[in-house]
C-alpha cells in the first residue's frame, strides 16, 4: 500500500503524477525506501514518443513528482520546481517495470531544497537520473496561484502536519 500524500485530503485533486482522480494522469503512488520514497511505474503505449519508447518528458515528471512528494513527506513542507535536470542513460521502455527512487540532500532549514532521483529497470540497471532545485512555499503565501479556499487551505495545512500523514 501506498504514503497517503497530503493533497489526497482534497476530494477532487487532479495532480497529473499522482492523483487517483485524474483518468489521463500517471497515478503514481509512493512507497518508503531506505534512501527516500520511491514510486514504482510501468507506462503503456499512450505514453510514447518513439514507437516502443517512453516519452522523455514524462520520465521527468515522474522524477520531479518523487522527489516533490518526498520533500511534502520528510519536510511537511510544499515546495515549487525551481530547476529540474534529467539525464537518460538508457530508453525506458513501454510496458515494462520500472521504479524510481528520489532522496533528499539538504537539511531541514535549508532556504532552497535539492533532491535527486534514478530510474531503473526491473533488473537494477540504471536508465535515468534527475536533480533538482525546489523552493519551499507556504500554502497562504500562494493560495490564489493554486486557486485554494479557506477550507481547503486549512485542510492541507492540517494534512502537512499531522504525523505520518
Amino acid at each position: 500500500m501506498g504514503i497517503k500524500v497530503p493533497w489526497s485530503v482534497l476530494p477532487d485533486y487532479r495532480c497529473f503524477g499522482c492523483s487517483p482522480h485524474n483518468p489521463a494522469g500517471l497515478g503514481l503512488t509512493f512507497t518508503p525506501n531506505p534512501e527516500g520514497v520511491q514510486a514504482r511505474f510501468r507506462l503503456d503505449r499512450g505514453f510514447e514518443s518513439y514507437p516502443g519508447v517512453v516519452h522523455g518528458g514524462l520520465v521527468g515528471v515522474i522524477c520531479d513528482e518523487t522527489m516533490g512528494n518526498l520533500i511534502v513527506l520528510d519536510r511537511r513542507r510544499t515546495a515549487f520546481t525551481v530547476s529540474l535536470r534529467t539525464r537518460f542513460v538508457a530508453p525506458l521502455l513501454v510496458d515494462r517495470d520500472y521504479v524510481c527512487v528520489a532522496r533528499l540532500h539538504d537539511g531541514p532549514e535549508a532556504p532552497l531544497i535539492h533532491a535527486s532521483a534514478e530510474v531503473v529497470d526491473a533488473e537494477g540497471d540504471m536508465c535515468a537520473t534527475a536533480t533538482a532545485t525546489y523552493q519551499p512555499f507556504t500554502l497562504q503565501d500562494v493560495r490564489d496561484q493554486l486557486t485554494l479556499g479557506d477550507d481547503e487551505v486549512a485542510l492541507l495545512t492540517q494534512a502537512l502536519t499531522a504525523n505520518g500523514a
